[in-house]
C-alpha cells in the first residue's frame, strides 16, 4: 500500500513519468486521422508537396492552386516528399511523422535543460509533460504544416547556451560555434521564413550578453559581431532557395514580397490595428504564451504573476543566474518582436514555448494552486462535450462499444480529478496536467473511429471507377478537395466545385437558385462521379436516388459551420449539426 501510494503521489518521479509515456500516447496516437486537430492550410502544403513529388524533381515547387505555390520555403516541401516516398507511401500519418519526432525531440531537451538545472528528475519530467500538454504542442506540434521544425532549430542555439551557462568552467562560444548555429538557424528559415532570423538572432544575442557576468563594450562587440555571422549565415541557407529555383523571380513576388512583407500593411491603419486591433491587438498579443498553454494558459499567467511577486524580495533588482537570464531572453524576445507585424497572431511565438515550459518546471511548486484551477471544470466541460459526441457517435453506428467505454472512462476518471483537486489542494497542479491529456486523449478516441471503416471508402469503390475518372469533389474551404488523396487513393482526376459560394454559380451562372437536386444533376452529368454531402439531418439517401447510383458511403464531421446553426437548444444534439453522410455517386448505369 505505500508502494501505491508512492506510485500515485503528485511528488514521485515515477508519477510523472507515468504522465510523460501518457504524454507521448496521446501525441503518437490517431496521427493519420483526417480530424486530428491542425492547422486549416494543412491540405494547402500538402497539396503543393505532392504536385512537386510528382514531377519528379525537387524545384520548382508545384501546384494546381492559382497563386499558391512559392508561400512556404521548400524545406518543408521536402520532408513530406521523402516521408511520402515520393508518393510511393502517402499517407498522413506519413507526412506528419517527422513533426512528430521534432516535438518528441524539443520534449527532450526540454527535460534534459530542467534536468540540469536542478539535478533533479522530477522537475525534468514536469517540463517535459507541460510542453508536450501545451495545446500549441498538441495542434501545431504533430500534424503537417506545423511549428514543430523550426521550433527545433530556432532552440536548438538556446538550448546549447542554456546548457553551457551551467557550467561554471566552460568558455564562451567561439566563432565556430557560432558558424554552426548559423548552419541550424538557416534549417529553421527554410522551413518557415527568412523573417525569422530577427527573433532567433535578437533572442540568442541578448541570451548571450545578459548572461556574461560584466557588460565591457568589447565583450558586447564580439558576441553582436559573432551573431550577426550567424544570423548572414542563416539568410544565406534560406536564400540558396533563390539561387537553386529556376524560377527565382516568382520567389522573390509570390513569397518575399507576397507572404512576408504584406505582414507589415493593414488596410485599416498600422495603429488602430494594432490598439484596437481585438484579436491582432498588441494587448492580446501579451497572452499568446498563455493562449497557446491551452487549458494550462491561467498557469502561465501564475508564472508571470509569481516572478513580478518576486520583485519585491530583489529578484527584479538583481542579476538573474545565467540560465534564467537565457530562459528570459528566450520569452520576451519573441514576444516583443511579434507585437509589431499588423498581423499578430499566438502560434508566432511558439518556438519560445519551451523556454515557458521550463521556467513553468522551475517555478512549478512556487506557483499557488488557484492558477491550477481553472484548467479542472474546463477539462471536465470538454470531456462532457466529448463523452456526448462518442455516445451520438455510438447511436449513429459510427463508434464501436470498446471506444465508446474508453471516452467515457476518460471523462469519468476527468470528472473525478476535478472533484479530487477541490479536496485535495496538493493535487491541483499535477491534476490539470493529466485532465488536460485526458481531454486529448478523449478527442484523439472520439474521432478514431472516422479514420476506420466509418470515416473511410470500402476498398473496392476505387475499382469501380476507371482510371482517371473525373470525379467532382465538394471544396468549401483552402484546398479542402486534396483530403481526397486519403480517403479515396487512386489515378482520378479530382475537379473541386466550390461549396460555399453554392455549386450552382460554377455550373450555371444564370441559375444562382438551383435546387441541390438539380445542382446534383448537373455535376453527374459532366463528371464520372461525384461527392455529395448530406445536408441535412433527415436526408438519409442522395437527391438523386434512385435515378443514380451509390459508389460508396462514408461519415465525416462538418468542418465550417454557418454562423447560428449551433444554438444552446441544439448543442446537445450534434446529429443535427456535426455528423453528415458523404456519398460517392455515378450515373445510374442501364439495365
Amino acid at each position: 500500500m505505500r508502494l501505491l501510494r508512492q506510485l500515485i503521489s503528485p511528488e514521485s518521479t515515477p508519477f510523472w513519468l507515468g504522465l510523460l509515456l501518457l504524454s507521448v500516447l496521446v501525441m503518437v496516437m490517431g496521427l493519420g486521422n483526417p480530424y486530428a486537430p491542425s492547422n486549416g492550410d494543412e491540405m494547402v502544403y500538402a497539396h503543393i508537396a505532392r504536385e512537386t513529388a510528382q514531377t519528379g524533381h525537387w524545384l520548382p515547387l508545384a501546384s494546381e492552386l492559382i497563386d499558391t505555390r512559392n508561400t512556404k520555403p521548400p524545406l518543408l516541401f521536402w520532408q513530406a516528399m521523402v516521408a511520402g516516398q515520393w508518393g510511393e507511401h502517402w499517407t498522413l500519418a506519413a507526412l506528419r511523422a517527422p513533426s512528430v519526432i521534432y516535438s518528441l525531440l524539443v520534449a527532450a531537451a526540454v527535460a534534459w535543460s530542467a534536468r540540469l538545472i536542478t539535478r533533479q528528475w522530477r522537475p525534468a519530467l514536469i517540463a517535459a509533460c507541460l510542453y508536450l500538454c501545451f495545446f500549441s504542442t498538441f495542434r501545431y506540434g504533430r500534424v503537417y504544416l506545423t511549428s514543430a521544425p523550426e521550433t527545433f532549430w530556432f532552440g536548438l542555439p538556446m538550448f546549447l547556451l542554456l546548457w553551457r551557462s551551467l557550467r561554471r568552467d566552460a568558455p564562451a562560444f567561439g566563432w565556430w560555434h557560432h558558424i554552426i548555429m548559423g548552419l541550424a538557424l538557416g534549417l529553421g528559415l527554410a522551413y518557415k521564413s527568412y523573417a525569422l532570423i530577427a527573433p532567433a538572432a535578437a533572442a540568442w544575442w541578448l541570451a548571450q550578453v545578459w548572461r556574461e557576468p560584466s557588460w565591457r563594450w568589447r565583450v558586447v562587440f564580439r558576441i553582436t559581431a559573432q551573431v550577426g555571422l550567424s544570423a548572414v549565415l542563416a539568410v544565406g541557407v534560406f536564400a540558396l532557395w533563390l539561387v537553386l529555383d529556376p524560377d527565382p523571380a516568382s520567389v522573390w513576388r509570390e513569397f518575399i514580397v507576397g507572404e512576408n512583407a504584406g505582414k507589415f500593411s493593414d488596410s485599416r491603419g498600422y495603429w488602430h490595428e494594432a490598439l484596437l486591433g481585438g484579436g491582432s491587438s498588441i494587448w492580446s498579443q501579451l497572452l499568446a504564451y498563455a493562449f497557446n498553454a491551452g487549458l494550462l494558459g491561467t498557469a502561465v499567467i501564475g508564472l508571470a504573476f509569481t516572478a513580478w511577486r518576486s520583485r519585491s524580495r530583489g529578484w527584479w533588482h538583481a542579476r538573474p543566474a545565467p540560465h534564467v537570464a537565457v530562459l528570459l531572453a528566450w520569452v520576451v524576445v519573441w514576444l516583443m518582436v511579434f507585437t509589431l507585424p499588423s498581423q499578430r497572431s499566438a502560434r508566432y511565438v511558439i518556438p519560445a514555448m519551451p523556454a515557458v515550459a521550463i521556467l513553468l518546471a522551475l517555478y512549478w511548486d512556487k506557483i499557488s494552486t488557484r492558477w491550477f484551477l481553472p484548467a479542472l471544470p474546463l477539462s471536465a466541460i470538454a470531456l462532457l462535450a466529448l463523452s456526448r459526441l462518442a455516445w451520438v457517435s455510438h447511436a449513429l453506428d459510427i463508434t464501436g462499444p470498446v471506444l465508446l467505454l474508453l471516452t467515457l472512462l476518460a471523462a469519468l476518471t476527468g470528472l473525478g480529478l476535478a472533484c479530487l483537486a477541490w479536496l485535495k489542494p496538493d493535487w491541483r497542479r499535477s491534476a490539470a496536467v493529466l485532465s488536460t491529456l485526458l481531454v486529448y486523449a478523449a478527442l484523439n478516441l472520439t474521432v478514431a473511429p472516422l479514420d476506420g471503416d466509418a470515416g473511410q471508402y470500402p476498398a473496392q469503390v476505387a475499382l469501380s471507377l476507371k482510371p482517371q475518372a473525373r470525379v467532382a469533389v465538394p471544396n468549401g474551404f483552402n484546398a479542402q478537395f486534396e483530403r481526397f488523396q486519403f480517403l479515396l487513393p487512386g489515378t482520378f482526376q479530382w475537379l473541386p466545385y466550390d461549396t460555399e459560394s453554392r455549386a450552382a454559380a460554377r455550373i450555371s451562372p444564370d441559375a444562382p437558385d438551383m435546387t441541390p437536386a438539380a445542382q446534383l444533376d448537373a455535376l453527374l452529368r459532366d463528371h464520372d462521379a461525384v461527392v455529395w454531402s448530406q445536408s441535412a439531418p433527415e436526408e438519409t439517401h442522395p437527391p438523386c436516388w434512385p435515378a443514380c447510383t451509390v459508389l460508396g458511403l462514408r461519415w465525416h464531421l462538418r468542418n465550417r459551420i454557418p454562423p447560428g446553426e449551433v444554438t444552446p437548444d441544439t448543442l446537445w444534439y450534434p446529429q443535427r449539426w456535426l455528423f453528415r453522410r458523404e456519398w460517392l455517386l455515378s450515373r445510374a448505369t442501364s439495365p
